[in-house]
């Protein structure tokens, strides 16, 4: 029976793991800033004199250096194209383009060219007594003008001819 068994340990070196590694050994915490060397006494040390005549140590800190800013570096801009808008007829839901908000425009008739060809041929068939004034009340026969409700501005015009 002096012969190890297949589950009993072999004689000789200790198979017991030692312990396990730091955390700073695991992670590296340190492998990118080495601690500073510790003071020598003497003259070599960069004692520097103080106002009072006695030595002091000057601070022991590490600064970060500064990244140098990159004379090829390209800037990105982002650029909006909106679509164009179609007037008709009817009031449009759109984003202002001078108030940047989001409307629904409101229109104004204006006599056209379709209200002074209208008026012309009614007068040409007759309607001498007032009669051919009609299309300059009837706004199916005007140009529309879209208006923005919040600052008045002009956003396009629908002509009919």
């Amino acid at each position: 029976m002096s012969a190890p068994g297949p589950y009993q340990a072999a004689a000789g070196p200790s198979s017991v793991p030692t312990a396990p590694p730091s955390y700073e050994e695991t992670v590296a915490v340190n492998s990118y800033y080495p601690t500073p060397p510790a003071p020598m006494p003497g003259p070599a040390t960069g004692l520097m004199t103080g106002p009072d005549g006695k030595g002091m140590n000057p601070p022991a800190y590490y600064t970060q250096p500064v990244p140098v800013p990159n004379a090829n570096a390209i800037a990105v801009q982002t650029v909006y194209v909106q679509q164009p808008v179609s007037f008709f007829d009817r009031p449009v839901q759109m984003c202002c383009p001078s108030c940047n908000k989001m409307i629904v425009t409101q229109l104004s008739y204006n006599a056209g060219a379709l209200t002074w060809l209208s008026c012309g041929s009614l007068c040409l068939l007759g309607c001498i007594a007032g009669c051919c004034f009609i299309p300059f009340c009837v706004d199916a026969l005007q140009d529309v003008d879209h208006y923005c409700p919040n600052c008045k501005a002009l956003l396009g015009t629908y002509k009919r001819l």
